[in-house]
């Protein structure tokens, strides 16, 4: 997948979804002392920071200007050699692309074992309901392959894998030091709580909102207060709000699922400033 296609998306995505009130994306900024995000469009990336040492979650789409805003948050791309993949959709792998501008070509990513055929040719990835595949990712970076369930450590930073397939067949989620799920596609937040996500982009489903069902009960027993983190929709610690309605989906052209605070085309980053990236926190989703 070249810089051509993150562009094609970025238009195809905002004619399609214009008005739509579907996405709602963070500005660039931080949430608190950890974590921190840089928004791409409608997609936000991620980087967590403990002790010297900061991990990015998701690579986001083949994007022009990561570098400029990340210095709004003063990360260094030399710095970043360590990042974790949630899937390998166009928005969340583009910086790794071969033709990108290898900010990170050093760094070693982390990824699904089941997401990683998408990546070898196994698999290839199609959306609006089967009917359309999309290119072929292409990086070069060193990986590391993750099953459900593992946990492994970098520094001192504790992160555990959970499996969620169904917007893709290895979609993965990252709970880090117990206490921030960052989710990728697995929720979309609207106005009234979390949906499954956007229903046109999925392989399967059915298969999602069975593994939503799965994840809230797994993060129900761990009776424990966490940040859930979404790739498009903002982030809670409200458990209740995040899973509100698990067993639906987000149909973005049904206007029951909008948010009505949501821009009206979100690939329109006006608001997004190097002033308030540095001076505002990212306040999470409201639950009234």
């Amino acid at each position: 997948m070249a810089r051509k296609d993150s562009d094609h998306q970025k238009k195809s995505m905002s004619l399609m979804f214009r008005g739509r009130a579907i996405f709602k994306p963070l500005n660039t900024g931080h949430i608190d002392e950890r974590v921190a995000c840089v928004r791409e469009w409608v997609a936000n990336i991620f980087f967590y920071t403990k002790n010297g040492i900061t991990i990015m979650i998701d690579a986001g789409y083949n994007y022009a200007r990561l570098q400029e805003k990340m210095g709004w948050l003063d990360i260094d791309p030399d710095a970043i050699r360590h990042i974790l993949i949630t899937h390998q959709d166009t928005d969340h792998v583009g910086a790794l692309e071969t033709d990108s501008e290898q900010l990170f070509k050093s760094a070693t990513v982390y990824i699904g074992e089941i997401e990683n055929r998408y990546l070898t040719g196994e698999k290839r990835r199609k959306v609006l309901h089967g009917l359309y595949r999309l290119p072929m990712v292409k990086m070069e970076n060193r990986k590391v392959l993750l099953r459900d369930g593992e946990i492994f450590h970098i520094g001192d930073i504790k992160i555990e894998c959970l499996l969620v397939p169904g917007h893709t067949w290895g979609h993965m989620v990252y709970l880090i030091d117990d206490e921030y799920l960052f989710t990728g596609d697995t929720i979309w937040f609207g106005a009234d709580g979390g949906y499954s996500f956007i229903a046109t982009l999925a392989e399967d489903n059915k298969l999602s909102v069975r593994s939503l069902e799965k994840l809230e009960q797994e993060l129900r027993t761990r009776n424990k207060k966490l940040r859930i983190i979404t790739g498009h929709t903002g982030w809670t610690d409200d458990l209740d709000f995040a899973f509100a309605h698990r067993t639906e989906l987000c149909r973005p052209f049904t206007k029951k699922y909008t948010d009505p605070s949501a821009p009206y085309d979100g690939y329109i980053e006006d608001d997004d400033t190097e002033e308030s990236a540095r001076h505002v926190l990212l306040g999470k989703v409201k639950t009234e």
